[in-house]
């Protein structure tokens, strides 16, 4: 279906995806899941779905970096890649378990929250079912529009690339709607630069590695941040033979605990992000910062209780190596790029510095979501944008076109502002998946074999995208 580039004009009859997924991480997988089941579903010839997703790791991965032993999700298994979407998929975590040989034991276990190590371990189980849709080791580099004989642009060229290669390998892909999930992108505070002996959390494994070949002497490590990750990669550090001493800095006086609690849980139901769709935006402010301890900068309870009673037992046997610096920023770094590095923390109630000798500092200070509009190119000047320069965004994840663009460019990942907390979460991406096949389903223009519903004065009836908005109008 790759054509060369440069083509952009109406069809030639050269094959056309109905659906090209750039990026494919879980939200990506879990689509390609939904469409591999309808698919399987479909009489042969009639509503089947022609999927193609591009991937510029060379094979599925996701944040494997982080996936340290003994962390576990923070999210019930249910809410696997398909359960909250049809509880009777093949593709679950419990199906998993079963062929694994796993379920009972699993059971036995007592816990809805598997690790980390297991979890991947069934993204990598799912993204093999649907190998045959993803091209590994391919990056798009940019969008094209394909304008009709009637000025209208239904369809979109995208211009694919080698992810090593240079721009001797561009080919083109020709979709009906294109699926952007290309994910978050690793974020440090302001001064912060990635080096040899500065790293993000999200390199954090094979960092390590590298550090350990051919060298086996003791290490001081400094880790800012204040979230979850920030607390995994402190213990996680300070567990290891080779650690003399680990920093905790943080801006606030302590770590927060997650809210965890079954009433707050409720802002991760399928049914918060209608609510959410629909609130002014004053509201969806308010229910942001009310629940913003949900997800941003908490830790488990459990984790702060243990990282504490580690520093205690640490004072009480006069041989300190976790040091928990609250109320405090890194103010400067400096150093060779070989190490060791100088690390200035200031305390922030009196400004009063602190320098600490360390031979790797770790940044644990989260993501950004990438702003597709660079990769849509002169397509994007066909997308609205809210005054605040936020792009709009469907109920179903589509966003909102203008003539003459027609094809669907849809968001998965960046849509807070529009769909609420959980749009980078795994909460509801079993469910946005279901969501954006039916309003691809729904968007399609309807065959001859078909009848066409009518509307009281005898036109054409709209047929909305698959969530039952009659104010949709249809390509």
């Amino acid at each position: 279906m790759s054509r060369e580039p440069g083509r952009a004009g109406p069809d030639d009859g050269a094959d056309v995806v109905d659906v090209l997924g750039v990026g494919f991480g879980p939200s990506n997988l879990a689509l390609a899941l939904a469409v591999q089941e309808h698919n399987e579903r479909a009489a042969p010839g009639e509503g089947r779905i022609q999927a193609a997703f591009v991937e510029q790791q060379a094979a599925f991965g996701w944040h494997r970096g982080m996936l340290l032993e003994g962390a576990t999700m923070q999210v019930s298994f249910l809410k696997d890649l398909v359960t909250m979407r049809d509880p009777t998929s093949p593709r679950s975590f419990l199906n998993y378990l079963q062929g694994q040989g796993r379920l009972a034991d699993f059971i036995n276990t007592k816990t809805m929250f598997p690790s980390r190590v297991e979890f991947h371990d069934y993204l990598e189980w799912c993204a093999a079912d649907v190998r045959h849709l993803v091209s590994y080791g391919t990056r798009a580099v940019g969008v094209q529009p394909v304008t009709g004989p009637d000025g209208t642009v239904d369809q979109l060229d995208v211009v694919l690339r080698d992810a090593d290669g240079d721009a001797s390998t561009a080919r083109v892909v020709r979709t009906r709607n294109l699926v952007l999930a290309t994910g978050l992108v690793p974020w440090l505070p302001a001064g912060g630069q990635r080096g040899p002996c500065v790293w993000h959390n999200s390199e954090l494994l094979p960092r390590l590695r590298e550090l350990g070949h051919g060298r086996r002497h003791s290490r001081r490590f400094v880790v800012v941040g204040a979230g979850q990750s920030a607390a995994e990669t402190t213990s996680y550090l300070h567990e290891r033979v080779d650690a003399a001493e680990v920093h905790s800095v943080f801006s606030r006086y302590g770590y927060s605990p997650a809210d965890d609690t079954s009433f707050a849980n409720r802002i991760f139901d399928p049914e918060a992000v209608d609510h959410f769709y629909a609130a002014s935006g004053e509201v969806k402010q308010m229910l942001m910062d009310y629940h913003a301890n949900t997800n941003y900068s908490v830790v488990d309870p459990e984790l702060i209780q243990e990282l504490y009673r580690r520093a205690y037992q640490e004072q009480v046997g006069g041989e300190q190596r976790l040091f928990v610096h609250g109320a405090c920023r890194v103010a400067e770094v400096r150093g060779s790029e070989v190490g060791p590095i100088e690390v200035d923390i200031e305390f922030l109630p009196t400004g009063n510095p602190r320098t600490v000798t360390a031979d790797v500092l770790v940044y644990a200070t989260g993501y950004r979501p990438i702003d597709p509009s660079a990769f849509l190119g002169d397509v994007g000047a066909w997308c609205r944008r809210a005054e605040d320069g936020e792009l709009l965004v469907e109920r179903d994840y589509r966003l909102h076109t203008v003539e003459p663009l027609h094809a669907g460019i849809y968001l998965q990942g960046p849509t807070e502002h529009t769909h609420g907390i959980s749009s980078t979460l795994l909460s509801t991406t079993a469910v946005r998946a279901g969501e954006i096949l039916d309003s691809v389903l729904g968007h399609r223009r309807p065959t001859p074999e078909l009848p066409v519903a009518h509307d009281q004065a005898g036109e054409p009836a709209t047929v909305g995208p698959g969530w039952g908005d009659p104010g949709v109008v249809t390509s």
